[in-house]
């Protein structure tokens, strides 16, 4: 099994034709990922990298039955291109986009919430990877096996480089989900777990965190309440950031004594997750519960 995408994803590209979405479209299209076509408004009718070009999401759905979407629209109208998807019955949207004015997410977040069996990942993520089915995001698809480990992370690199040594160490991916860094974003970190945590194929789950907010600590306090079913591996990235100031992404800023690696490095472990102190040492983690 895989969570929110697989061989059958019927995947649109939002902004098609820019580069961005032009070169992804091109690196997923080669990968194997079933895109359907993508979406320009003014260029509908015409046809990108052998796929047809719409106006409009609706269109989308309508004439190639399109039900997850990728975005690639510039900051100021990707909140809007978010509320398109939504609108016209995209059930998986993943929002690629840094920089979308936090005031944008607000409504946006209240616009997916109010919504029944939508879903949406990101803003500023790297996107989700089932490997060896569909690849709906910018990460480095060759380096994805297909596997019995789920990644949940708000680092695109940090999954990158956790997705490498789990394969390194002789297992592999389910599927990978960068939830993105922003301090507004659609999926949290407790409910990508949730999903992986309820699918059947996957064994152990990664968690990769930063300092910021409270959603390591919200998950880790489900997974105890669920009664620890599957090891989760944790790592917490900023153990050196300095309070008050903003660490890469935008959510990546410590608050409050809560906020800090070593808090929530603290909150994983009493909540039986398996720290590890160095991100070199997640596949080592992983081949240890698994064994």
């Amino acid at each position: 099994m895989s969570v929110l995408v697989n061989k059958d994803s019927k995947i649109i590209v939002q902004g098609f034709t820019g580069s961005e979405g032009t070169f992804h479209a091109g690196q997923m299209i080669d990968y194997g990922t079933n895109i359907v076509g993508g979406v320009t408004p003014g260029k509908g009718g015409q046809e990108h990298l052998g796929k047809p070009v719409f106006n409009t999401v609706d269109e989308s759905v309508t004439k190639a039955g399109a039900d997850t979407s990728i975005i690639f629209v510039p900051p100021a109208f990707a909140a809007d291109a978010i509320m398109e998807s939504a609108e016209a019955g995209i059930k998986v949207i993943i929002c690629i986009t840094e920089g979308i004015p936090t005031a944008d997410m607000v409504k946006v977040k209240a616009y997916i919430d109010a919504l029944e069996d939508c879903t949406l990942v990101g803003p500023n993520c790297p996107g989700v990877i089932t490997p060896d089915e569909a690849k709906v995001g910018i990460m480095p698809g060759f380096i994805f096996k297909k596997g019995k480990v789920g990644i949940v992370s708000k680092s695109g690199t940090l999954t990158y480089e956790a997705a490498d040594q789990v394969v390194k160490q002789g297992y592999g991916i389910t599927t990978a989900i960068g939830i993105g860094g922003d301090p507004i974003i659609g999926t949290t970190t407790k409910e990508a777990v949730e999903l992986l945590m309820n699918d059947d194929e996957t064994e152990a789950i990664v968690m990769i965190g930063e300092i910021g907010g409270q959603l390591e600590a919200e998950a880790a306090r489900w997974i105890k309440a669920d009664g620890n079913r599957k090891p989760v591996v944790g790592f917490i990235a900023g153990q050196t950031a300095p309070a008050g100031r903003t660490m890469g992404h935008a959510g990546a800023i410590v608050g409050g004594a809560d906020d800090t690696a070593q808090a929530k490095m603290k909150i994983l472990a009493e909540n039986g997750v398996h720290v590890v102190e160095s991100p070199a040492k997640i596949g080592e983690m992983v081949a240890k519960v698994l064994a």
